[in-house]
């Protein structure tokens, strides 16, 4: 999983461990966030959770472009690309393991 983060949305890797958990704390900009694995915990069922519940949200420039990319590399569609009223393009994908993922471009950009 923290492969594919790093491949296709520009992740690296800060710091990884080995056995058994993996982990691995992912940096994105200023973010981090951890991918671990942990046998004493069951697994969140993420194709269950609405994208708006939960998601990882990544800017965009080319929202079409990164989405026929990321499909080609096992992400999937969860809500295509349209126009908020404030101008605002966005959509959802959901990574090979059903983690929702956001992408904008923002009218206004936030950073």
């Amino acid at each position: 999983m923290a492969d594919w983060y790093v491949k296709h949305l520009g992740a690296t890797v800060a710091r990884a461990g080995g056995a058994p958990q993996h982990g691995r704390f992912m940096k994105v900009g200023g973010v981090l966030f951890e991918i671990y694995n942990n046998p004493a915990v069951t697994m969140p069922d993420y194709a269950k959770f609405d994208v708006m519940q939960l998601h990882l949200a990544f800017s965009s420039e080319n929202l079409k472009a990164d989405r026929d990319r990321l499909v080609q590399a096992g992400a999937r569609v969860a809500v295509d690309i349209y126009a908020t009223a404030e101008g605002d393009e966005i959509m959802m994908l959901r990574d090979p393991w059903n983690v929702p993922i956001q992408f904008v471009k923002r009218k206004e950009p936030m950073f």
